[in-house]
């Protein structure tokens, strides 16, 4: 190149890797132009594939390795390749690196989009800390896309292209036993996708989606799970957290965070199967009072069956900004749990929480951008970010759990 007309989709180029970008990728530059590389480290001098070509921007795979950084090690999974399976965006990356390349994730996330400083990063001491059982084998639940053949798989990075595989060794090794890939001879014609769960109470299950709509193949249709020192029953087909230390390290950190006490009263918003408004539950007793908003149906439904025996808890059901802006759920409360989706809580959900007066916030978050923008929102209202905690519940993937107390002033 050179000649300033910008990189060509399929063309390919060498290049020296730049710092860690969100979504799996490092920055590099060509000529001035933008180039976010997969399957690459930062300092590596590759050679890489440009697959999509943006105004501004242009995305690529590194195909060959020239000059590889120490952290670089051999994936485990054949299919983490360029054009292979998209799930894993870091199987090339040693163990350790892996949270140091998440941490570096976190830390731009909140300086760029947060508005923090270096300062308050630095106070923050931001970091990424393992769970138990290492970074394989880990994935309880597991949806196989199904292609136009009947074949399980994987999707391709960024396409609905379907990639057959034979085994996901991030999942859990009860799921990796299932004869659910075309491997094991498996066919599923009319289904568009395949949801396998391998409970922590022992459950194995296995649902074929049509339209939208589950079909239990085998194991039961109601599955068990433990956290929080209490037992869950819920759909196979329900959300839950995928890694089987997630839930109590999520809920140990939120009480530790909170520090809720007798009397007091808390709102766990997104709530789910009532994981948080559980924990909540417990530290506030009889005295306290716990308020759960949950929108989805099936969330709802799990929440009133399994905290049925804490009086001190009321369900609403309704999407949270709705069920806050009509004030079917109003201050003053002590404290609040956000445990939004990917999209983050958003500048409405942040100002009605802030303005119903709490004393603490603790902020459960899946995306770091999402949670950096309401972190900033938060701040525009006089409140700041006091604590962060970061968790590879998702190893092997860009993917990064954080739980973050926010305080007033």
């Amino acid at each position: 190149m050179g000649d300033g007309r910008g990189l060509a989709e399929a063309e390919r180029v060498e290049l020296t890797v730049g710092a860690v970008a969100p979504g799996g990728h490092c920055v590099a530059r060509v000529d001035g132009q933008v180039v976010f590389v997969r399957h690459a480290l930062p300092g590596e001098r590759v050679v890489v594939e440009v697959t999509e070509v943006h105004r501004g921007f242009v995305r690529a795979d590194a195909v060959t390795v020239l000059t590889a950084a120490p952290e670089r090690v051999e994936p485990p999974c054949r299919y983490a390749k360029p054009g292979g399976c998209g799930g894993c965006d870091l199987q090339h990356v040693a163990p350790a690196a892996q949270l140091d390349w998440k941490a570096a994730v976190v830390r731009e996330q909140l300086t760029r989009l947060g508005g923090l400083a270096d300062a308050e990063l630095d106070a923050l001491d931001v970091r990424v800390v393992a769970l138990p059982g290492g970074p394989l084998g880990w994935r309880s639940r597991v949806r196989y896309a199904v292609d136009g053949a009947g074949r399980a798989g994987l999707l391709r990075h960024r396409s609905h292209q379907v990639v057959p595989i034979d085994r996901c060794l991030i999942a859990h090794p009860a799921i990796q036993e299932l004869p659910v890939l075309s491997s094991s001879g498996a066919r599923w014609p009319d289904a568009e996708a395949v949801e396998t769960v391998a409970s922590t109470g022992g459950d194995v299950a296995v649902t074929a989606l049509a339209d939208g709509v589950p079909r239990p193949v085998s194991g039961p249709a109601q599955v068990r799970e433990r956290a929080a020192g209490r037992r869950w029953t819920l759909p196979a087909s329900s959300f839950w957290q995928v890694h089987p230390a997630a839930a109590d390290t999520l809920v140990d950190a939120v009480l530790e965070q909170l520090a809720p006490r007798s009397g007091e009263t808390a709102w766990d918003l997104y709530g789910g199967a009532g994981l948080f408004a559980a924990a909540l539950a417990g530290r506030v007793g009889t005295t306290g009072q716990v308020t759960l908003v949950e929108s989805a149906a099936a969330g709802v439904a799990a929440a009133r069956a399994n905290l049925r025996d804490l009086s001190q808890v009321g369900i609403v059901p309704g999407r949270v900004e709705a069920v806050l802006a009509r004030r079917l759920v109003s201050g003053p409360v002590d404290l609040v749990v956000l445990d939004p989706p990917r999209s983050g809580a958003g500048a409405r959900v942040v100002r009605a929480v802030a303005g119903a007066g709490p004393r603490a916030v603790a902020y459960v978050a899946c995306d770091p951008a999402a949670f950096a923008r309401d972190v900033r929102t938060f701040g525009g209202l006089g409140w700041r970010l006091a604590e962060l905690r970061g968790f590879d519940l998702f190893p092997m993937t860009q993917h990064v759990e954080l739980v973050g107390l926010l305080r007033p002033g």
